[in-house]
């Protein structure tokens, strides 16, 4: 059976204000992402100038927005282990190891898509 609430802009609009809500939270609480968001947009128009093509353009904003979802997730792996315990426990320090590494994965990827890009 399907969850009652809102629907059509009703949802949207209550889906927007969440994520707003969201956003505002991870800047006011995550260094990290205030630094990876400074980071996007100090690339953005490094990546609209070194881009060839629009393709390119894409990939090096892309490479650099990923991190950018993926630090979100993050950070949500962690408030979720926070709630449950500040207590250490295996499991815990693993799920935060595990969301740390995405993190990692990103960075590298996006330097790189960059490295490509701009060597070719």
């Amino acid at each position: 059976m399907a969850k009652p609430g809102k629907v059509g802009l009703d949802r949207v609009l209550s889906a927007s204000k969440y994520s707003y809500q969201g956003l505002r939270a991870q800047w006011k609480h995550e260094a990290a992402f205030r630094q990876e968001a400074c980071l996007f947009l100090i690339s953005l128009p490094f990546a609209i100038w070194l881009g060839d093509s629009g393709l390119e353009r894409a990939l090096l904003i892309f490479s650099v927005g990923m991190v950018l979802i993926v630090e979100t997730l993050n950070s949500s792996v962690e408030a979720v282990v926070d709630r449950i315990s500040h207590e250490h426990h295996e499991l815990s320090g693993r799920a935060k190891d595990l969301g740390s590494a995405a993190v990692m994965l990103a960075l590298i990827f996006a330097a790189v898509v960059w490295l490509v890009i701009l060597s070719g």
